[in-house]
């Protein structure tokens, strides 16, 4: 399969888990998406765990022109507050439009399940066509201690009260991903 092929079946798949594709050239145009969302649905503060460096300080330009706070560490303390989940995802299975997530830290863990929207920044050259594509570095991953990787499909769902499917109970009402070009700023 053709990487195209992989990002156009990832696409598909994720509309049928209700996650939000889009595309970004750079950095900027992502931060920037996340940014706008978050001020569109009234949140006042993004949770940027895994983000550093000049990506970091580009994130938090960006936020201090909307008025929003980043929140990089100290997200236990700050739960309550997380509006926006931002993080990088390490790939993605076209096969079931899964992120996978080194979820090691507890700050990342945090962003991807307290917050109410998450959005997951993801390069177009690391969505494969399906988890056998990447045993090796999985497990290469989960033996890095304390190897903790989310597999992440879609909003978060359940149906355990009488067979009725709700959104957003054990996690993000929203997933969001911004597929990346290489291209950089």
């Amino acid at each position: 399969m053709s990487q195209s092929e992989n990002i156009t079946r990832f696409k598909e798949r994720a509309r049928s888990v209700l996650t939000v594709v889009s595309e970004a050239k750079n950095m900027a145009a992502a931060f920037e998406y996340a940014a706008e969302l978050t001020c569109k649905q009234g949140r006042q503060s993004i949770a940027a765990p895994g983000i550093a460096g000049e990506d970091l300080a580009l994130l938090i330009s960006i936020c201090k022109e909307k008025n929003l706070v980043v929140f990089k560490d100290n997200l236990r303390e700050k739960a309550e507050r997380i509006g926006t989940g931002l993080t990088m995802a390490d790939w993605g299975i076209a096969e079931t439009a899964t992120l996978v997530v080194d979820s090691s830290s507890e700050e990342i863990r945090i962003a991807t399940m307290l917050s109410e929207v998450h959005v997951a920044v993801l390069p177009k050259s690391r969505i494969v066509p399906d988890a056998a594509s990447i045993e090796e570095e999985l497990t290469r991953m989960m033996k890095a201690a304390p190897g903790y990787l989310a597999f992440i499909s879609g909003a978060s769902r359940t149906a355990d009260i009488e067979r009725v499917l709700t959104i957003g109970v054990h996690g993000p009402q929203e997933l969001h991903v911004v597929m990346l070009n290489e291209e950089k700023r």
